[in-house]
């Protein structure tokens, strides 16, 4: 007969979050994950298989509790102010992240840029990110216009999710950047309405 599990499992996940955050997929050892955890390397693999299914519990986490409340003001019933909120909510979340901080950008764009080309899997869950992301930047662009042809909804989405991915991959490294970025995709949403 097996051993119980003697952890809660998401809080295990929890605590490896902000390491992959901070350190991405590569740049963490199984060393790292038992410290963080404070589990043994077996328990690790009897429970999430080996780093990477740890690593995928990690961005499911991070899906469901970092961007998806964020996009929920986007994406239901959003109002003609929806795209400025969000804007302005990332804006803050990265003027409050400290050099020490491991939530500096955004977990999947960091990890994408390291393995992200060599491993198909998370090149997917980075696709359909961007995909979640920019429908979701859609449905807050057609909150304010309404009437606006496909073509210029689709080119205003893409424009607010190249600030929008620029400003989350400079956040890690220059964050008063990253913030003006995020500052000009405001003004740009402000004179469309012109």
């Amino acid at each position: 007969m097996g051993r119980s599990q003697e952890f809660d499992t998401q809080t295990v996940v929890a605590a490896v979050l902000d390491v992959f955050w901070s350190h991405g997929y590569e740049g963490v050892s199984l060393t790292d994950l038992e410290t963080a955890t404070g589990l043994s390397r077996s328990s690790l693999y009897n429970s999430f298989g080996n780093k990477r299914g740890l690593f995928d519990a990690a961005v499911a986490m991070y899906l469901d509790y970092v961007i998806r409340p964020r996009l929920r003001g986007l994406t239901e019933n959003p109002t003609a102010d929806a795209v400025d909120k969000y804007l302005y909510s990332l804006s803050v979340a990265i003027a409050a992240m400290t050099p020490e901080s491991p939530r500096r950008g955004c977990l999947l764009l960091n990890t994408a840029t390291g393995m992200g080309a060599h491993d198909d899997a998370l090149a997917e869950v980075v696709r359909n990110y961007r995909r979640e992301l920019s429908d979701a930047l859609r449905s807050g662009l057609i909150a304010i216009f309404p009437d606006a042809p496909d073509p210029a909804l689709d080119d205003r989405t893409r424009i607010l999710l190249s600030c929008t991915v620029s400003a989350l991959v400079l956040a890690r490294v220059d964050t008063l950047q990253a913030i003006a970025i995020l500052d000009t995709a405001r003004r740009t949403t402000t004179e469309w309405q012109s």
